[in-house]
């Protein structure tokens, strides 16, 4: 139990006794006088049963107990400080919106949206979390986050999700410039004689990448790498002849640059709806969530611009 004799004072004199190593530097610095710090000291250590200083040389300092004291009471007085300040001045809450990304929206849809809507909102904050389809799905369905933004999730993970699409997108094969694919026609026997980069499973688009392979005669593929991030796959795209099966929007600003090209393909269903799933209870969502579905479908329709 707290002795009802200790006061702030007594932490705040031992404290900037310990602090100066003088009682006489301590009581200028409190604005008291040097008898004044000199008794406070001294209640403090009756209430305490312990010497806090050693006297015995010119500079004041701590005993074993007081350096004790000193790790603790130091940050009592700076507890106080701040709830004082948490009530006299309160921080001001920020708008705050919580985003689930999948790679497919992270290199571009998302980024485009996110800054509009801080020309709008400057205000707001806005929380980016990437990961695994499954994880931000089962975050956004505790709450934890508000929207996520990337494919549409498979029938089997929808439940408690309903989902808004925003346009069509293309999963695509993707090759370093230069790779020799991209200087003749190809044709899919070609991909049995260069190492093969797939979407893992648990991705959004393994599904949809392995049925076609399987209808082009690949029924077993056996890919060198399994991967959906594009750090990782540019890299290896560079230094090798791999042929990687992603969703266009992950590489477009690669594309774009001309560090990485995509290999025609005639077959346009290898794709699916990219958009944002909500809560299926989520009603209309905050003013802040609004403008970001407002941002994101601005955004969205300048992509399938592009992609045209």
């Amino acid at each position: 139990m707290l002795n009802p004799l200790l006061r702030l004072r007594h932490l705040r004199c031992f404290l900037e006794t310990a602090r100066l190593g003088s009682l006489s530097a301590a009581a200028e610095a409190l604005h008291i006088s040097q008898p004044a710090a000199s008794k406070t000291i001294r209640e403090l250590e009756e209430i305490l049963a312990v010497t806090l200083f050693d006297r015995s040389g010119r500079r004041l300092q701590l005993t074993a107990a007081g350096q004790v004291f000193q790790s603790h009471a130091g940050g009592v007085i700076a507890d106080l400080e701040r709830a004082q300040q948490a009530v006299l001045a309160p921080q001001r809450q920020r708008p705050r919106l919580s985003l689930g990304v999948l790679p497919t929206a992270a290199t571009h849809l998302v980024p485009e949206a996110a800054l509009a809507l801080r020309e709008t909102m400057p205000e707001a904050l806005i929380e980016v979390m990437t990961g695994p389809n499954w994880l931000l799905l089962s975050l956004l369905r505790e709450g934890q986050l508000d929207l996520v933004v990337g494919r549409m999730p498979p029938a089997g993970n929808s439940e408690g999700v309903k989902f808004v699409p925003l346009y069509w997108e293309k999963v695509v094969p993707v090759v370093r410039a230069g790779h020799p694919l991209t200087q003749r026609p190809w044709q899919p026997e070609d991909l049995r004689h260069f190492p093969l980069m797939l979407p893992p499973q648990g991705a959004m688009i393994t599904g949809s990448v392995r049925a076609w392979l399987h209808s082009v005669g690949i029924t077993e593929p056996e890919p060198a790498f399994e991967n959906v991030s594009l750090a990782f796959g540019r890299e290896v795209l560079r230094q090798s002849d791999t042929i990687w099966f992603i969703s266009e929007g992950v590489v477009r600003p690669e594309v774009g640059a001309g560090s990485l090209a995509i290999l025609p393909l005639r077959n346009e269903l290898l794709g699916g709806p990219v958009g944002v799933s909500r809560r299926s209870d989520a009603g209309e969502g905050s003013g802040l969530e609004q403008a970001m579905l407002a941002a994101l479908s601005e955004a969205a329709g300048k992509t399938a611009a592009s992609l045209q």
